[in-house]
Parts: C-alpha cells; sequence; structure tokens
C-alpha cells in the first residue's frame, strides 16, 4: 500500500561498501576534521573540505551499523499444526551482514538457531560458486507445520526446507515480482474455468463477459444468469463468490474508467546501445475511475436480484464483499470518492434491499487505509466482525481522536464508544471475545512521555477496566514498545528501545504481563566506542502556541559548544504518517560528519495525533508543518546558541522532494537552500489514491495553490533538483514541469536526471551531490574538484558562483 512515497532518509543514508568504511575508520586522525573547519566559518585561508572528508561521511553509517552489533527485530508467530495450539515464534537478529534466525518453544523460552551452514550447503547443490553461510538471507521467512518446516525466496525461486535434517528443495520458478505497470482488466472468458458452489452442484463461469452456471459434472453447455455484460462493463470472473448455503451467487460487474499511461524513455539501458521506450498504467487525480456494480442471482430460479446504488452512488472503491455465516446477507464497504463518506453497507439476499450497518462522515476527510500501529504508515481503518456479524469494533476520529466503537451489526445501533480521551489507538493486537476484552496499543494516553511512544493496553467492550499490558510501564523507563500476540492470546512479544536505547526483546505472559524470558538485547558499547551519539530530541510550542511539536537534533561530529553550526532539515511531511524516528537505529546523518547540524521534525498535518492535527494538511499540502518548523528552529536556537537559524538548509524525497522546495517558494525569508529528489511537486501530476485523499475531490484551485509547479517563479533561496528518468512512484514530468517552470521565470538552479534512475535516485553519487550542494550553499566552503583525477584531488581555487537569486 505504501510503495507511493519513500522517507527522504533513503537518499540521506546511502553509504559506500563495507571495505570502504572499514578502511576509512582505520584512517589516522587528521589535523582538522570538516566538521570544524565548517564551523569555523568561511575562510579564504580556512583549509578546505576534502574528497577524504566526504568518503568518510559517505561511510559512517557502514561503521556504525557493524559496531552495532546483532540487533533483534520483531518476532513472528508461528501457525501450530491443524487442531492444535501449539505456541511457537521466530525472530531475526542481524548485524547488517550477519543475520541469525531463531526459533523459540514459548511456553519453556528455549530458542534454537537455524543452521546457515546446513541451509547454505543445500541450496548450493548445482551451483558453480556455493552460497557462503556468514552472508545468507533468508528473504520472506515462513514456518509451516508448527516450525518443523519453513521456506524462503532466493532469485532462483521458493526454497522449502525440513528442519529435522536442513533438506531444502527448489519450489517453483524464481518469483516474479508484481507488475504495476499494467492496467486493471478484464480476468477473461472461459468455461472451463469456474467457481463451485459450497454445497458441490453448482459452477459458475465467465462466457462472453457474462455469468454462466450449469450443474456439477452436466455436460450440457452453461446457460447464463446474465445478460448485460459486454467488453465495455463485464463480470469478473474473480469476483464470484457463492453464499454458504449455495443458494445465491454473488458477482461484480466493472465498467472500466479511463487508462492513464505514463510514457518513460530508458536513455541507457544496460541491454542495448538504444534507448528503450516503455509505458505504466498511473491513474491520477481527477481520472474516471472503473465503477463496480454488485449483482446477485439466484441459481435455482437463474434470476437477477436487483441490487440499487442509491447508497454508493459515487465509489472511490468497493471492497470487503463477505457473507454471512447464515447466508441472510453479504457486506461490503463503500468508501467514496472524495474520502469524507465510508460505510459498511448490508445487502438483504432475498430482496437485494440495501442498508447502512455503519455511516462514517468527515468534513475532511476519512483516512481508509488499514490502522497499523507502525508510525510511518498510520491507516484509520479498522472493522472487526464477531458473532457473524451481529456486533462490530470500528475504528473513528468522529471526537477529535482515533478511537474504538463497538457496534449492533444486525440495527447498525451504536452499542457504546469502547476508548476515550486525548490519545490515539494506533493498532488493534488481539480481541478476546470469550471476555469481551481487546488488547490495543495507543500513544498518548500518559502525558509525561513522548506522545507517539505506543504502549500496550486491554480495556473491556463497555470501555471499562483500561489498564497498560505492557510490562512495568509505570515503573520502566519510557520507550517504543511494539507488540505482537500469539494466535491464542496466551504470549505476546515486545519489542522495545527508544533512539538513544537499544532494543530489547521480550516473551511475556498476557495474563499478568509476567516475563517468560529476554529474547534479544542489544549493546551499544562498541558503537559508542566508534565515536556514534545518539541525536537528541527536542520540544517546542507549535503555531497555536498550545500543542507541543516534537523532533530530533544530529549534532554535528567533533561537536564544540562554542562555535556556531549551519543547519538541514531532513524533511517528510506526507500526512500517512510520522516520520521522526522513535525506535532505535544506529544510523546517523552524513551531514553530521561535514559540520551540520541536521534536524527531523513532525509539524502539524502529519499523523499520529489529533484529528485536528492532522486536518491542517487538508486540501493544503503546501503547509508541510512550516508554520511549526520555523518555530521548532527558532526555539532551538534560542535554546542551543551553536544552533545557526540564519543557515538553514532542507532536504526531502518524494512528497519529501514536495515539502523541500515549498520550504523555498513559501518560506523564502527561513529556508536558505534546498535538495528536492523526487518530488511530487503538483498533486495532480501525481497518483490517485495518495493526493485525492489529502486534497480532495473533485479537483478545484486548492491543487494549483499547493503546486511547485505553478508557484515556481516566487523561488530565491539555491535548489537543486533530483530526478530518475524511470521513476514509477512519481511521474518524472513533475520534476521536469518544475524545471520548465523555472527557465521561463529566469530563476538559477541545479538540476540531476539520473539516466535509469527511479525513485529517490542519485545514490552514491547523489549523496555527494547532496552534501557538496550545502556546504557551497550554506557555507561557502571551498569543496572538492570532482572532476580532478589526480591523487590530490585538490579543491577548486574559487567558490562557485553563487545564484541569481540568493
Amino acid at each position: 500500500m505504501f510503495r507511493c512515497c519513500f522517507d527522504s532518509r533513503l537518499l540521506a543514508g546511502l553509504v559506500l561498501s563495507s571495505a570502504l568504511a572499514s578502511s576509512l575508520a582505520a584512517q589516522p586522525a587528521k589535523e582538522k576534521t570538516a566538521a570544524e573547519k565548517v564551523a569555523a566559518g568561511p575562510s579564504l585561508s580556512a583549509p578546505a573540505v576534502t574528497r577524504a572528508d566526504f568518503e568518510h561521511a559517505l561511510g559512517i553509517n557502514v561503521v556504525y551499523r557493524k559496531a552495532a552489533g546483532l540487533l533483534p527485530a520483531q518476532a513472528e508467530w508461528i501457525d501450530g499444526p491443524a487442531g492444535t495450539n501449539a505456541e511457537k515464534l521466530w525472530f531475526q537478529e542481524s548485524d547488517g551482514t550477519q543475520h541469525k534466525y531463531i526459533l523459540v518453544d514459548a511456553a519453556t523460552g528455549q530458542q534454537t538457531a537455524l543452521e546457515n551452514a546446513k541451509i547454505a550447503a543445500s541450496i548450493s547443490k548445482g551451483l558453480p560458486e556455493p552460497v557462503k553461510a556468514e552472508e545468507l538471507t533468508l528473504p520472506d521467512l515462513r514456518f509451516e507445520d508448527g516450525g518443523a518446516k519453513f521456506s524462503f525466496f532466493t532469485k532462483r525461486g521458493r526454497w522449502s526446507c525440513t528442519l529435522a535434517d536442513y533438506d531444502c528443495k527448489q519450489d517453483g520458478h524464481p518469483r516474479e515480482p508484481f507488475d504495476w505497470s499494467r492496467a486493471p482488466s478484464f480476468d477473461g472468458n472461459d468455461a472451463n474455468k469456474g467457481e463451485i458452489s459450497p454445497d458441490s452442484k453448482w459452477e459458475a463461469t465467465i462466457q462472453n463477459f457474462n455469468v454462466f452456471i450449469r450443474a456439477v459434472g452436466d455436460k450440457k453447455p452453461a446457460v447464463p444468469l446474465s445478460w448485460d455484460g459486454s467488453e465495455g462493463d463485464y463480470y469478473q470472473r474473480s469476483s464470484l463468490e457463492w453464499s454458504p448455503d449455495s443458494k445465491h451467487l454473488l458477482a461484480i460487474r466493472t465498467r472500466p474508467g479511463y487508462r492513464r499511461m505514463v510514457h518513460y524513455v530508458e536513455s541507457s539501458p544496460e541491454s542495448q546501445l538504444q534507448p528503450i521506450a516503455s509505458e505504466h498504467f498511473y491513474a491520477k487525480p481527477g481520472d474516471v475511475l472503473d465503477r463496480d456494480q454488485p449483482v446477485l442471482f439466484d441459481p435455482a430460479t437463474k434470476g437477477e436480484i436487483v441490487i440499487a446504488d442509491d447508497l454508493f452512488p459515487n465509489p472511490f472503491e468497493l471492497n470487503s464483499f463477505e457473507w454471512r455465516k447464515d447466508s441472510s446477507e453479504f457486506t461490503f464497504v463503500y468508501n467514496q470518492r472524495g474520502h469524507q463518506r465510508l460505510d459498511v453497507l448490508a445487502v438483504d439476499a432475498k430482496t437485494g434491499g440495501v442498508r447502512r450497518v455503519i455511516d462514517e462522515t468527515s468534513k475532511t476527510f476519512i483516512e481508509y487505509t488499514e490502522l497499523n500501529p507502525e508510525a510511518e504508515g498510520t491507516g484509520k481503518f479498522y472493522r472487526h466482525d464477531m458473532n457473524d456479524g451481529h456486533e462490530i469494533l470500528w475504528l473513528s476520529e468522529r471526537d477529535g481522536w482515533a478511537h474504538l466503537y463497538l457496534y449492533n451489526g444486525r440495527t447498525g445501533q451504536l452499542e457504546n464508544q469502547v476508548t476515550h480521551g486525548d490519545w490515539v489507538v494506533r493498532g488493534v493486537n488481539y480481541v478476546d471475545e470469550k471476555n469481551r476484552e481487546i488488547y490495543f496499543e495507543a500513544s498518548g494516553v500518559d502525558p509525561k512521555i513522548d506522545p507517539y511512544f505506543t504502549q500496550g493496553y486491554r480495556i473491556k467492550f463497555d470501555g471499562t477496566g483500561m489498564e497498560p499490558v505492557t510490562a512495568g510501564a509505570s515503573t520502566m523507563e519510557p520507550a517504543n514498545h511494539q507488540l505482537a500476540y500469539s494466535e491464542d492470546g496466551q504470549y505476546y512479544t515486545d519489542l522495545w528501545s527508544r533512539v538513544d536505547l537499544a532494543p530489547e526483546l521480550d516473551l511475556r505472559k498476557t495474563s499478568d504481563g509476567s516475563l517468560v524470558t529476554t529474547l534479544a538485547k542489544g549493546d551499544l558499547t562498541a558503537l559508542k566506542a566508534a565515536g556514534w551519539v545518539a541525536p537528541e530530541v527536542f520540544v517546542a510550542k507549535g503555531r497555536d502556541g498550545k500543542t507541543d511539536i516534537w523532533g530530533l537534533i544530529w549534532k554535528p561530529a567533533n561537536f564544540d559548544a562554542k562555535k556556531k553550526y549551519p543547519v538541514v532539515e531532513d524533511i517528510y511531511a506526507g500526512p500517512q504518517g510520522s516520520f521522526v524516528p522513535k525506535n532505535f537505529s544506529p544510523r546517523s546523518q552524513p551531514l553530521t560528519q561535514l559540520g551540520f547540524v541536521v534536524a527531523q521534525i513532525d509539524g502539524m498535518g502529519t499523523n499520529n495525533r489529533s484529528k485536528a492535527f492532522h486536518d491542517v494538511i487538508f486540501q493544503n499540502l503546501k503547509d508541510g508543518g512550516f508554520p511549526d518548523r520555523i518555530l521548532w528552529h527558532q526555539a532551538a536556537a534560542k535554546q542551543f546558541p551553536w544552533y545557526d537559524d540564519t543557515r538553514v538548509g532542507i532536504f526531502g524525497t518524494s512528497a519529501g522532494g514536495q515539502n523541500a522546495l515549498a520550504a523555498l517558494l513559501f518560506h523564502p525569508e527561513f529556508y536558505k537552500a534546498a535538495v528536492a529528489n523526487s518530488g511530487s511537486h503538483d498533486n495532480r501530476m501525481d497518483k490517485i489514491w495518495w493526493n485525492e485523499q489529502w486534497m480532495g475531490w473533485p479537483l478545484g484551485p486548492q491543487y494549483a495553490a499547493s503546486s511547485n509547479v505553478d508557484n515556481a517563479w516566487r523561488l530565491q533561496g539555491r535548489l537543486l533538483l533530483v530526478m530518475g528518468e524511470m521513476d514509477t512512484n512519481v511521474d518524472p514530468s513533475t520534476t521536469m514541469q518544475v524545471a520548465n517552470a523555472l527557465i521561463k521565470a529566469n530563476k538559477d538552479f541545479e538540476f540531476l536526471d539520473v539516466p535509469g534512475g527511479g525513485h529517490g535516485a542519485g545514490g552514491e553519487y547523489g549523496q555527494h551531490r547532496l552534501m557538496d550542494f550545502f556546504l557551497r550553499s550554506l557555507t561557502d566552503e571551498k569543496t572538492v574538484n570532482w572532476n580532478d583525477t589526480s591523487a590530490s584531488s585538490a579543491p577548486t581555487d574559487a567558490t562557485p558562483a553563487k545564484d541569481h537569486t540568493r
């Protein structure tokens, strides 16, 4: 779902090979570091930043990752053999190169590591070069039969192995990635491919774009149930769904919308000398969408039961079609275009009558993606049906915060609001229907800690008895918790950490939170010895003077509080999540190695706070939280004399690229330089689902108001635009249109178009260009002559010319 928007840190964190990083770590200390040179300020006599300084900065994260050692990831529970509740789980530890996969018996806490050497030997049979055990990775690892078997993917396809003897056999062909370039299409006519009814009496097929039916085993031709299907309005075989009692058949008739294709020319393909042209399906805001119409048939009478669309007249999407177990009705979700209505609808199987079960509306937007406690891709859609739909748990922001509600699914009446308060439900882990309790994750419950930290809680269906389940939540030091419950809810794992606290993975009993065992725990001793310093949390008031805005500050290497440092903000303000890290990572910001302060901030308009906090972005993506960000920077400068808020740059990728350029266009009094990579600079040019979600439908003047293309004439600061010519996430033409508008406005800017590059293009080359750009733009420091191939790689004799608009 979140292939749309990549964090700008993908660009900022690019590093050199491990071998180079190791050699950099071993270099003797220089007389004066790059950070010290930058902090000293511009001076004709000051030593220039060298190529070695850049290489050190580019390689620092590989050094840090290795020094951090083995760090645990979240555990995954394993389904037991059929008819059993055997509780087993597995987790991974990695140092970035070495990977350990560990099985755990929950009852005893006993751990068994997979033997990588035996796996590597088994899958190396027949290969010219054996797989190295120390470099073995097991992508898409899955366990079956209670952990007795496991499977994973390699480039050669899926492998299936037995745990007892590590006998691995290749299972099928190499996995083909999903082809996102293809437009949705008709499933096809095929009389021999059918859907058998649960009672095995009927078979439904699609022929001549219509629904046909025949008795199972009957040699006579199938008879039509529908007559209105055609090439331009067809029934889909994949939509056929029988009622459990086999008395009714549901089908979807689809009238296809506009098939917009974005066209590409790969200028420098590896496979041939001449360019290669291609196209990619890409729906954009305002495009005509597919129109789905559910149709109900009675196989006994061969008749159609008409379903009126009065309650779903303008769908962005109809989904989650599901029959009740008693076959009395089926339900589906109606997501109205414009995303201001999201309903659960039920259709009576006998009459075709449609009723609203849940009616959710908003004056701004309803975030319809699945609820997910992961901060960077948080959704707000949660629905859990119980007792064959007699009760439904539902998530809503109707009171201004994301909370759970309990509905009577048969009458559509609200029974009660389950959770209350000025805090956010972030995920539902486990629903204990027998004891009528919900185990969930939330943030902001405890006003004394970071409002983004997730903690575990349980509450009764009637909204009483809420209590923390995160072990020792009231006594242990604050941290961000990630929980995973076993299928029967008897156990849970808790992976907890903080940006300055190594991750710990615990296994606990749900009944009382008691510790079964600590599965793994990181150790930061070697990392700190390698020079790593954790970022610092900083909080300041936002534009309303009341709301806390949270962020992080990475200090420059060899920090000296008596000096003054330029600041660069790493931005991604996409409304689908919050992006300031809360979990531990050994990653640093490479720019700090060259003497920059780096900041990251979650301003208003990002996710995981109140609805009002989020709604700031509605039809106004150009806001980007900048009024809050600027106040945050100014507060930091007031508190820390070394924080120079007169020299502030900004960089970002994807939506962050749009934000970075918007900073220069709409706030030139504060931001002086920007690197905008793969930016979605005009929301009319970007993917439909992401942009109509926040900017609304139908299209209106709000799109032009937030467009970096239409506002390019405002540019005052220094700008580096970066794009990949083969970016299938954000249409590359968007960046080209910005360049065109800047040229027409007679503006100076730098432009990097990466041949063959995709989303977030540039790699190591793009990273050194970013660092070089900020050195020239914010410090006037002499930089490297990158075209000098001599060993000395001497710096240029003169500072590069400034943009005319500076």
